[in-house]
Formats: structure tokens, sequence, C-alpha cells
């Protein structure tokens, strides 16, 4: 299999942004390093949630609207993906539509809790919209909110999935 180039994502979504008609889009920099913490044991003995940025939703949910949503959905893992939905304005859904797993890997976890790689699934995954202006909402609330809900549901790890 040929290696593919590599995407230069931050001029790739901010000329798709302009392209859309939203402005330049402001990235947040800072001279701070996130703090991130190692687990204090091995994948196969934690519990793992999932944080998905592409609008995903399950059906009978709301669908995100387009710009500055900074709602989040709780979707059950173990739901049957094809009661998922993608609804998003700054990427091609089509990709999305055929197959949910490119942008919210349901079937790779459940795969990995099979193999034993990961011990077990959160109760409840969570998705929003990528791409939010607003840094300070997403700071301020929307980040927060999905903290507490992953402390409430005793997640050890978090896969992160952006679009």
């Amino acid at each position: 299999m040929e290696r593919q180039p590599a995407i230069n994502y931050i001029e790739r979504i901010t000329a798709q942004y302009e392209a859309l008609g939203y402005g330049r889009y402001e990235w947040l920099h800072s001279d701070t390093p996130s703090a991130c913490n190692v687990p204090n044991k091995p994948l196969s003995q934690c519990r793992v949630g999932l944080v998905a940025t592409g609008g995903i939703y399950a059906a009978g949910q709301t669908a995100f609207t387009y710009k500055d949503d900074t709602t989040y959905r709780a979707i059950a893992s173990d739901i049957d993906p094809d009661d998922l939905r993608a609804t998003h304005f700054a990427y091609d859904l089509t990709d999305a539509r055929q197959d949910i797993n490119v942008v919210f890997p349901i079937d790779a976890m459940r795969s990995l809790v099979a193999d034993g790689t990961i011990a077990e699934l959160a109760p409840t995954m969570f998705t929003c919209m990528g791409g939010i202006y607003s840094q300070r909402r997403v700071r301020e609330d929307l980040a927060p909110a999905i903290v507490q809900r992953a402390l409430a549901d005793d997640i050890d790890v978090m896969l992160l999935v952006p679009v």
C-alpha cells in the first residue's frame, strides 16, 4: 500500500471555512502545554470512552445546528451503528453516511474489547460539532459538561476523534 502524503489540516480547514463564507477561522494557540494524564493501569484494564466531533447523533435525537452549536449528544455504546446519523457544515458527509465508523469508530472500539486490548467501553459515548468558533463557549460550557459526564461514568481513557 502506497503511503499517502500528509494533510496540512490547519491550512485545509482554514481555506474550507473561508470558502463557506464564515470568514477566517481563528485557531487557538497556547504556549502552555495541555495536561496529559497517563493511565495508571494497562489499557486491557481500562474503561474507554469516545468524544467525536463529526456531528454524530442517534436517530430520535435532535440534529446539531450548523454554526457554533456547543451542545453535545450522549450515545449509548451498545447502539446499532445503523441508528447513527451525521450532520456537519465543514466536511463532506458522503462517507460518514455510508459508514458512520469513519467518524465514530464504534465497531473498531468493540473489536478492541472483544480481543482484550481494552477492558470495556464506557456506557455512553459523546459527540459534538467540530469547528466551533467560540473558543470561550467550548472552554466554559461544552468541555466541562463532557468532562463531568466522563467522570460520572468512571472513564479511564478517552479517545478523541476530530473531524
